[in-house]
């Protein structure tokens, strides 16, 4: 079959689909997402109609296309890939902590009953190759009693008072907040949420009580949580790498570097100059002296320091008095 067959079906079901989800959409908005020329766009809802899809337009500036109400199209559109990739889509620990465990279970069962024989077998394979585990090592997934609540408020866009634990000074406060998002991030789950002034980052484990109230808000215009959280990272690690170090890494040390320090520390050491001895001078970013002192004794004597000096200094002291331990 010609592959322009295969492009067009393709599209047709991806109309339907987007009428399905979205309800009423103009021909320029259709013409939008699936990249086509509006042109194109008549041609496919003729092509549904005399298919017996039940899709009818109206006139006008709150015209547009929209789909009998009820009608459903069924599944039959998605490629073998497509169905294999939804098995991976919901993660079990994370969506049962939110509470939707059953909900994906069921979800997945409807889906495989949807799907013709052949793609049923190829979908079912992938849970049994491919298991997603969210937590990193050496973490166990941190208990939030009140994700489940928190959950709510973000789903229903309903303001939030939480008392609140954190770091510094004063350590308890009560806020109420806008909640936005919630992010799992290494086993841990945070609160993307708007304040009094700006859009602040709240780990779910320190809400020590929280309240639900009956009031709804409204979400900041263009709001796109996922790239807020890549934004925020960026400016995190900005913030706290505010100074560097340059050391020497012996070929040993520049193969085990990257799995021993933070991936931005691992980043920036690819930017390495190789001496005539073979060993490797980097200069990477720094937290503080302390810091770096532990990172870098996790290499023991496949590393040197060079610069600054207070840290060399702070290593070669940790370094005395581990020998004045284990050699007495």
């Amino acid at each position: 079959m010609c592959q322009c067959v295969h492009v067009r079906a393709s599209r047709l079901v991806s109309l339907l689909l987007l009428l399905q989800a979205k309800g009423r959409m103009t021909a320029q908005s259709l013409a939008d997402e699936l990249e086509v020329s509006v042109r194109t766009i008549y041609r496919d809802v003729d092509s549904l109609h005399a298919a017996g899809v039940p899709l009818y337009g109206d006139a006008g500036p709150s015209g547009g296309y929209q789909l009998l109400d009820g009608y459903r199209t069924r599944l039959t559109g998605l490629t073998e890939q497509e169905a294999e990739s939804l098995f991976l889509a919901g993660l079990p620990g994370p969506a049962a902590d939110l509470g939707l465990g059953d909900a994906v279970s069921a979800a997945q069962l409807k889906l495989m009953a949807a799907l013709p024989s052949p793609m049923r077998d190829r979908a079912s394979r992938m849970a049994t190759r491919f298991h997603l585990d969210a937590p990193a090592w050496y973490y166990d997934p941190e208990r939030s009693p009140l994700l489940g609540l928190v959950a709510d408020a973000v789903w229903r866009e309903r303001l939030l008072e939480v008392s609140y634990r954190r770091w510094r000074s004063p350590e308890d406060v009560t806020r109420v907040l806008r909640p936005l998002g919630l992010v799992l991030k290494a086993g841990r789950w945070y609160l993307v949420a708007q304040g009094s002034t700006r859009i602040s980052t709240y780990r779910v484990s320190q809400i020590q009580a929280a309240t639900v109230l009956d009031k709804s808000f409204a979400r900041p215009e263009g709001f796109d949580l996922a790239a807020h959280w890549t934004e925020s990272l960026e400016d995190f690690q900005a913030r706290q790498y505010t100074g560097s170090a340059v050391i020497r890494l012996s070929e040993r040390g520049w193969e085990s570097f990257a799995s021993n320090v933070l991936p931005v520390v691992a980043k920036a050491a690819q930017e390495s100059v190789v001496d005539e001895d073979g060993s490797f001078r980097v200069t990477i970013p720094i937290e503080s002296v302390d810091h770096a002192t532990g990172m870098l004794l996790r290499l023991g004597g496949e590393v040197e320091v060079l610069e600054p000096v207070e840290l060399r200094e702070q290593v070669t002291a940790a370094v005395r008095r581990l020998a004045s331990i284990y050699l007495g």
